[in-house]
């Protein structure tokens, strides 16, 4: 559908020319379906008593036809009505039981929303409209509101799914090779000025050549995007001047957000993903099946909770008017429930044949992955159907595996097939770096890849994200310039957000014109990005962080549209030698075989006495039980052996990793290592060096300084 088109949205040539009543039609597929001279819908509800299909004019205000669905199939209400064309502007209207004390919200004076439309037409942004109950009232959610709300309702748009994809195709990335790259469609390229003004900040402009440029120059494989999904934005943000940046907050999950699609366009998406493929550029989608934008009781009624509150939502048995919440937003969506667990894989699938997508991440997992009993469980019935399910065994499926229900941390408890954040790499990389006593043992488990977490499972070391920031949270210039979160921009006093950072300003808190502090400041940004990509897993990159961006301290900008949030491409961003080492890092972990081995170590000799991955002490010793104990200890060194990761059936070369997280220089002798004639230093945090074919050579056992909080990578050999 083009932008043109779109601007044209009408029901018809002549409204006049409309039928008066919808015939038969088909119970599948679900939501409204472009046919051979008109439209089929098709709606699920087991409690609705009446299903009427509102039509609207192109300005979408006022109402041109409604006409009821004749025909229920299994609880699907379904209609024919011929003559509408791709464009048309509609809604539901839901009539049925209004019993909130028993879970039953129907309200017939509301305009729903499609939970299966494939584009809205404008921006769902808060107001007193989307209520179904009287506000201020003394029964407050009890008493049904009769006022008819469909002039301010946001409406559904019928699409026609034509698209020339061309010769696009998948980029295929094994997930061993994968660095993801977190980012935000709006705010990556609201600021920038090589994408024209009408195209910042929308799919458009993450598609754009500057776009694709900066994604290129770092090496980065996989667009990771914030959601994408069309979302609310909760009236108490609008009322604060605020908005629901991030997205988490889906009100359609088939639907781009509208305000990212240039033009109004929703085939905006598309072309954004076809010009990521022709880049090499995989696209990975955050995606929110954990919970909606209706909140709890209180909450607005767009179109779940409308249409069927008891089968979409998990109530509390005991008082049906309340929601079962294990996602901290109000409710929670019942995946165990036949329906729900269709509109979720019907979704997911949408995304991955329609609209080309690589693979997603997904929001509070745990929370999709619960049973009938509310119990996170392996075998729940969406975990059973996605690994059974032929067209998303070949994406990517990567777990935030935790929520805040009981028995929520499942970090490792996710089953074969899936990748998951590991949270417990963020937390010792950043305590090793700021010197945390005893973190040396933890810091070596993450690097080598988790195994004690991921291995049980039958996994492999991708399965393990490793990550050290990501939105949620500090940025990484933040992590090292504030000790404390700084949201009092949020409107919340302060207390909104994570209070345990695990982060260390280095001597002051926020700016600081302290030359010391500065230059410490940079080299633990050196630090937490050579860490990133020299260990075993898979990395994530925040978008921002290769170019120091901050926040100000904010560690929860969720409603922060605006320059806190979007990228600063100006000259001292641009330039900013940390894009030029985030992209040395990348391409030497592509260089070199070891850093990707997707196998686990395991620290034992083979029959030539020879380890895939050992670790000493500064005195090039194997680390003893003693040291590994010792809180105090804050060096260490690994070395990965590049026999163990032939390539061609020649060896790769080895891998020499030097760590100090002391607060003083420090001198490591290097260890003996069989097979390696030299060393050459690829990369010394402390220097801010990196280097190629000019790296000094080091002989074995030789000595080196490393500056305090430094780190190296000496690489076996002259580099190729």
């Amino acid at each position: 559908m083009t932008a043109a088109a779109v601007a044209e949205l009408a029901p018809a040539s002549n409204d006049a020319q409309l039928p008066d009543r919808c015939e038969p039609g088909r119970p599948w597929p679900l939501g409204a379906t472009l046919a051979e001279g008109g439209v089929n819908f098709a709606v699920f509800s087991s409690i609705a008593e009446k299903v009427e299909i509102c039509v609207f004019d192109r300005s979408g205000t006022r109402e041109v036809r409604r006409y009821e669905l004749p025909c229920r199939t299994d609880d699907v209400w379904h209609g024919f009505v011929r003559g509408l064309p791709a464009g048309t502007r509609y809604g539901l209207r839901v009539h049925g039981p209004y019993h909130p004390q028993d879970g039953l919200r129907c309200n017939p004076n509301k305009l729903l929303l499609d939970p299966y439309a494939k584009a809205l037409d404008r921006p769902l942004r808060g107001g007193a409209w989307q209520y179904a109950y009287t506000l201020g009232g003394p029964a407050r959610d009890l008493a049904m509101d009769a006022s008819d709300n469909a002039a301010s309702a946001a409406k559904c748009v019928v699409l026609d799914p034509t698209f020339d994809w061309g010769d696009d195709r998948r980029p295929d990335v094994p997930l061993e090779d994968t660095v993801f790259y977190e980012v935000h469609v709006r705010g990556f390229t609201k600021q920038m000025d090589d994408v024209p003004q009408a195209q910042r900040g929308t799919f458009a402009g993450l598609g754009s050549d500057a776009a694709i440029a900066h994604f290129k120059r770092l090496g980065v494989t996989s667009v990771e995007l914030l959601p994408v999904h069309a979302f609310n934005d909760e009236r108490r943000l609008i009322d604060l001047g605020l908005a629901n940046y991030w997205g988490y907050n889906t009100v359609a999950f088939f639907a781009p957000e509208p305000r990212y699609c240039a033009g109004n366009d929703p085939d905006d998406f598309k072309r954004m993903v076809k010009a990521l493929h022709a880049a090499g550029l995989e696209v990975i989608l955050d995606v929110v099946y954990n919970h909606s934008c209706e909140g709890n009781h209180l909450g607005p009624t767009l179109f779940l909770k409308g249409i069927d509150n008891p089968a979409y939502y998990r109530l509390v048995q005991e008082e049906r008017r309340y929601y079962a919440d294990v996602t901290g937003t109000g409710n929670t969506l019942d995946i165990s429930h036949p329906a729900t667990l269709r509109l979720m894989m019907d979704s997911l699938r949408y995304w991955v044949e329609e609209m080309h997508v690589d693979g997603f991440r997904f929001d509070l997992a745990p929370a999709v992955a619960r049973n009938g009993q509310y119990e996170f469980d392996h075998r729940s019935p969406f975990l059973a159907a996605v690994a059974q399910d032929p067209v998303l065994r070949r994406v990517k499926l990567v777990a935030e595996p935790w929520d805040i229900g009981d028995n929520g941390y499942q970090v490792g408890g996710f089953p074969p097939g899936w990748s998951e954040w590991n949270g417990r790499y963020r937390d010792s990389v950043r305590d090793f770096w700021r010197g945390t006593d005893g973190a040396v043992q933890e810091f070596a488990a993450r690097l080598a890849g988790s195994a004690d977490i991921f291995g049980p499972s039958r996994r492999r070391p991708s399965a393990s994200i490793n990550l050290v920031t990501v939105h949620d949270g500090f940025t990484l210039n933040d992590l090292v310039s504030f000790n404390d979160k700084h949201n009092e921009a949020n409107a919340e006093d302060n207390r909104d957000g994570e209070s345990h950072n695990r982060s260390w300003n280095c001597g002051a808190e926020g700016d600081t014109d302290d030359e010391d502090i500065l230059q410490l400041r940079e080299r633990q940004k050196r630090n937490f990005l050579t860490t990133l990509f020299v260990s075993r897993g898979v990395p994530l990159l925040l978008g921002g962080d290769e170019m120091s961006r901050t926040q100000g301290g904010n560690n929860n900008a969720y409603c922060q549209d605006n320059p806190v949030s979007w990228f600063d491409w100006g000259p001292d961003r641009r330039n900013d030698p940390l894009i030029e080492f985030t992209h040395h890092v990348i391409a030497l972990r592509r260089e070199l075989p070891v850093l990707r081995d997707n196998r686990w170590p395991t620290g034992q000799p083979d029959a030539d006495g020879r380890i895939d991955l050992a670790w000493f002490s500064v005195w090039g010793l194997p680390m003893t039980e003693e040291e590994w104990t010792n809180p105090s200890v804050r060096c260490i060194a690994a070395l990965f052996d590049g026999r163990f990761t032939p390539v061609d059936g020649q060896p790769s070369p080895s891998v020499l990793l030097l760590f100090n997280a002391s607060d003083e220089a420090t001198i490591f002798t290097l260890p003996e290592a069989a097979g390696v004639a030299e060393w050459r230093v690829r990369i010394d945090t402390g220097q801010g060096h990196f280097a190629h074919d000019t790296a000094e050579a080091v002989q074995p056992q030789a000595k080196i300084e490393l500056e305090s909080h430094a780190m190296a990578v000496l690489v076996e050999g002259r580099s190729a």
